[in-house]
């Protein structure tokens, strides 16, 4: 029930809310993984787990409704400023990040990351709109780096794009002042121009 709002979660963080010790946490998300009722995806150390799908929640609801009684949402404590939108890296993070994330598998242009490395696969739409705000695509795919990829964002746990492609997104939305960086944080402020071009180009509000 604690991943019902679409968020991921440590299996110590489950152990937590479950009331158990980690150890007992991980042998049932080991079992509900093989069972998938859970995804788990893996970044550096940490492993994410989250709802296997959405007939996993469509059950849990209809469970929910017979045991009686709502659960508590999950509520960030991130500061305000760093949540809405940062930088992790070199790539844009936080609410926007996600929000971008997901229009950009919405339009076609990122293919959802499947593979044990959360590399999201490149689309022949992708490249055509992201050439259109100058960004060298080909270029990017040669750097030794990955290209691109589903970062799970630790305020809002579900993913924004990192690799080099989200690098290069930074750099454009920075030198035409769409964003702003703190000096003395990682935290972006979005502009008036910003707001009006990230609707217009990718039909996000923020």
């Amino acid at each position: 029930y604690c991943l019902m709002d679409g968020r991921a979660r440590t299996s110590t963080e489950l152990a937590v809310v479950a009331g158990v010790s980690p150890s007992t946490a991980s042998v049932h998300l080991q079992r509900l993984t093989t069972q998938r009722l859970l995804k788990v995806l893996a970044q550096g150390k940490h492993r994410y787990y989250s709802l296997g799908g959405v007939s996993v929640a469509t059950a849990l609801e209809a469970l929910n409704v017979l045991a009686g009684g709502p659960r508590e949402t999950f509520v960030p404590n991130t500061p305000n400023g760093l949540r809405v939108a940062r930088t992790c890296y070199d790539h844009i993070a936080g609410t926007v990040g996600v929000l971008l994330h997901d229009r950009f598998q919405a339009l076609g242009w990122i293919a959802p990351a499947l593979t044990a490395d959360n590399t999201c696969d490149l689309t022949p739409s992708e490249r055509k709109a992201f050439q259109a705000l100058e960004i060298d695509v080909q270029a990017a795919q040669t750097l030794r780096r990955r290209f691109a990829y589903a970062c799970v964002d630790w305020s809002e746990r579900r993913p924004h794009l990192g690799g080099a492609l989200a690098a290069a997104l930074l750099r454009v939305v920075l030198k035409r002042r769409w964003m702003v960086q703190d000096l003395d944080s990682r935290a972006l402020r979005i502009t008036s121009l910003g707001r009006r071009e990230i609707m217009t180009r990718f039909g996000v509000q923020v």
